[in-house]
């Protein structure tokens, strides 16, 4: 709990470039241009290879110290400091999953991606007991079971991919490196990235606060964060087949089906949302349970868990808005422009920070909340603007150039 988010900092970049560079391949699919698929299929491949290097070598490096800056309590920096470092030693097998997977949603093939987390959920589980138990790893050995689930989903991904995408075989020709092809990818990707690594900055400005109050009050954000994302997992999945869908029918220059898309998963998330909380409001306490020891779970721990996630779950709509208009926005080609949510998220959860001295633990309940109510304040009319832009009723200069 001490290190998510420091966690989410740099292997939320990892995703966010990783469905940034999706975001052409689809457009391209929409278009039904093959060799344009394929050239950016090509040049995605070099740049993660690239990407993958540095930040392992970055990661890896600077962890110690950004868990001191950010008041790790001493009794668990260690622990906090062998687990993380062994995940961004993952970071290649992360971003080989989250590629490959990107690329098949990209394709149309949504289904396949899941399988292969499925599996990996179930593979991490077992190791996770072998580890633990069998060698007595500890900390250690979760993180291990961790890469290791990650790096078995992203190679049958890619082997996957290889027997069943042969339209995105390349030619030495497409396959060269593209200065053209690499910036139009990294226009995509790197503000995806940013925008992740922005929300995660504000998470980590309030983890530093929170770890002020002790170790048992970073255990209760910790169980009350992890249930609540067995739940809102599903919303980001959402999310992420709203920028596929929007980036395909961009290609085939069909912006009504985008609006009645982005309306439909409104409907959806907002649903989702109301059944989410009714199921909280009844389960909280066996959900939370999961992720606490017996003796956590009959103490004060559960009641701050079962606070934190209570509030939480009372604003998962305006989670569903914020990730539906980000998505979309994004699928439209702005993904400078709703990386600007991410800063509106930072800026909310660091002024809920400052407050975390004053008024203690429920500062840090309702710190997501504020964050998302903010970045939906902006968002809204980013996303129509960027629709009258796109449909030649707004003045000639393109937004896409401010962001």
């Amino acid at each position: 709990g001490s290190v998510g988010g420091l966690s989410y900092l740099v292997l939320g970049f990892v995703n966010g470039i990783a469905c940034g560079f999706a975001i052409p391949l689809a457009r391209c699919f929409g278009a039904r241009d093959g060799e344009g698929m394929r050239r950016y299929t090509a040049n995605s491949v070099w740049l993660s290879l690239l990407f993958g290097a540095v930040l392992t070598v970055a990661t890896v490096a600077a962890t110690r110290p950004i868990l001191v800056l950010t008041n790790t309590p001493a009794d668990i920096i260690d622990q906090a400091d062998v687990y993380i470092r062994t995940i961004f030693a993952g970071i290649p097998f992360t971003l080989l999953y989250n590629v490959t997977s990107a690329f098949m949603r990209a394709l149309g093939d949504s289904r396949r991606p899941l399988y292969f987390l499925l599996a990996a959920s179930v593979l991490n589980v077992v190791l996770d007991i072998f580890f633990i138990q069998a060698f007595d790893a500890g900390v250690f050995g979760a993180a291990l079971a961790t890469v290791l689930s990650q790096g078995a989903a992203g190679l049958a991904s890619l082997w996957y991919m290889a027997r069943n995408f042969r339209t995105l075989a390349w030619s030495k020709e497409e396959g060269a490196l593209s200065a053209a092809h690499c910036a139009e990818l990294c226009r995509m990707g790197l503000p995806m990235g940013l925008q992740c690594s922005i929300t995660a900055v504000g998470s980590i400005v309030l983890q530093a606060a929170v770890n002020g109050l002790g170790s048992a009050a970073v255990a209760a954000m910790t169980a009350g964060s992890k249930a609540g994302q067995i739940l809102s997992v599903p919303l980001e999945s959402i999310g992420t087949a709203m920028t596929t869908y929007v980036s395909q029918n961009l290609g085939a220059g069909s912006l009504p089906r985008v609006r009645q898309g982005v309306r439909t998963a409104l409907g959806i998330g907002t649903v989702y949302s109301i059944a989410s909380f009714v199921i909280f409001h009844f389960a909280d306490r066996a959900v939370i349970g999961l992720f606490l020891n017996a003796e956590d779970a009959a103490g004060p721990i559960m009641a701050q868990a079962r606070e934190f996630l209570f509030w939480n779950s009372v604003f998962y709509i305006p989670l569903a808005v914020l990730i539906v208009y980000r998505y979309a926005i994004q699928g439209l080609g702005y993904s400078g422009l709703a990386m600007f949510a991410g800063v509106f998220e930072m800026f909310a959860r660091g002024l809920v920070a400052c407050l975390v001295p004053a008024l203690g633990y429920w500062a840090g309940c309702i710190a997501s909340p504020v964050a998302w109510i903010a970045a939906c304040v902006f968002l809204l009319p980013a996303y129509r603007m960027v629709l009258r832009r796109l449909s030649g009723h707004a003045p000639a200069v393109r937004l896409r150039k401010a962001a």
